[in-house]
């Protein structure tokens, strides 16, 4: 698409493309699945030489580290859950014939927080989706009652495109669609969020009577048959 095609009329460019699903009856594999990465959290803080603190982030090889019956499958449903968004972000630049797509995960992680801990605002690189499975947190009743928290204990904070205009904004009632710069996306266990790598985000402070526990991963996404869409014409 390019902007020759733009004919009269109001027109909203450039959303962004967002991705939540849920995950349902995963109690019992999330309660497995916090045994496990608390035994590799236990044994990286002991080869990095470590203490325990209120934050940590493991090597990005959690692909490979879980064995747990299960673990197949929720691949699986992240994967496609990734193929989904990629399909509904594309509609309309995509030709008009399918294309098989290979979703590939560049790199998988958990975190663990508590204490007031939490990840500065960031994008990641080398790759285009990235996602965030939560596998704990206390529950919303418990978390929100935090004194100084409040509702924003443990949320995950998403910067739109906008958010880099406000510095030098000229504010009035007509940009008043500029100010929702950002979006909260409350931490529940089962709960995946899928998002472009480029958009800048962060996790704010949390403290409560369990750790939050999340999977992060990157992946990027490519047609077998080469990711060209067009034709590049003659210079």
């Amino acid at each position: 698409m390019s902007n020759v095609e733009l004919g009269p009329g109001f027109h909203s460019l450039w959303p962004t493309p967002f991705g939540i699903y849920r995950l349902s009856g995963v109690s019992e594999f999330n309660a497995l699945l916090v045994r496990n990465l608390e035994a590799i959290r236990a044994e990286q803080l002991t080869q990095r030489r470590h203490v325990p603190q209120s934050f940590f982030a493991s090597d990005d090889d959690l692909l490979e580290r879980i064995k747990l019956a299960d673990w197949t499958q929720f691949v699986r449903f992240i994967v496609e859950r990734i193929h989904d968004t990629v399909e509904q972000a594309n509609a309309g630049f995509w030709p008009a014939q399918s294309l098989n797509l290979e979703v590939a995960l560049k790199g998988m992680w958990f975190q663990c927080a508590n204490g007031g801990a939490f990840h500065d605002v960031h994008t990641h690189g080398n790759c285009s989706w990235s996602g965030v499975y939560v596998v704990q947190v206390d529950d919303r009743e418990t978390r929100i009652r935090h004194p100084v928290y409040g509702a924003a204990n443990g949320i995950t904070r998403f910067y739109g495109p906008p958010f880099t205009t406000l510095g030098g904004a000229f504010v009035d009632i007509s940009n008043a669609y500029l100010q929702s710069s950002h979006r909260d996306v409350e931490p529940v266990p089962g709960q995946l969020t899928i998002f472009p790598s480029w958009l800048a985000h962060q996790a704010l402070p949390y403290a409560g009577e369990t750790d939050r526990v999340i999977i992060s991963f990157n992946a990027s996404v490519h047609a077998a048959g080469g990711d060209r869409l067009h034709d590049y014409g003659s210079h």
